[in-house]
C-alpha cells in the first residue's frame, strides 16, 4: 500500500469507530424515552448471544470418543454455578476459561 491509501484507510477506520460510538448518543439523547424494541433488544440479545456462543463452542466435542466433553462439561458446570452464585459475567467467563484450559493440560 502506499503511503496516501495508509492514511486513507486508517481515516476511514477511525471514521468509523467515531461514528459507532457516537450515534447512540445522538439517536437516543439523554432526555428522551429510550424506544421500546432498543429496550426489547436490551434484554433479548444478551442471552441470545451467550446461547449462540455455547453451541459454537460445544459444537466440536465428541462424547464418543475420550476424553468424553468431560472438560467441556466440567468448565461449563463451573461458570453456570459461579454465576449463579457471584452474578459476575466476566469472572464466571474467565474462571471457566481457566478451568477448561488447567484440565486440558494437567489432567486430559
Amino acid at each position: 500500500m502506499t503511503t496516501t491509501q495508509l492514511l486513507i484507510m486508517i481515516s476511514l477506520i477511525v471514521l468509523g469507530t467515531a461514528i459507532t460510538r457516537f450515534l447512540p448518543f445522538i439517536l437516543f439523547p439523554a432526555g428522551r424515552k429510550t424506544p421500546e424494541y432498543v429496550q426489547y433488544l436490551g434484554r433479548v440479545l444478551p442471552g441470545a448471544a451467550i446461547g449462540m456462543l455455547l453451541v459454537y463452542c460445544l459444537k466440536a466435542v465428541n462424547v464418543l470418543a475420550f476424553p468424553y466433553g468431560l472438560p467441556e462439561l466440567i468448565a461449563l458446570a463451573c461458570v453456570i454455578l459461579l454465576h449463579l452464585w457471584q452474578r459476575q459475567v466476566l469472572l464466571s467467563i474467565a474462571a471457566g476459561t481457566i478451568v477448561y484450559m488447567l484440565l486440558l493440560i494437567f489432567v486430559f
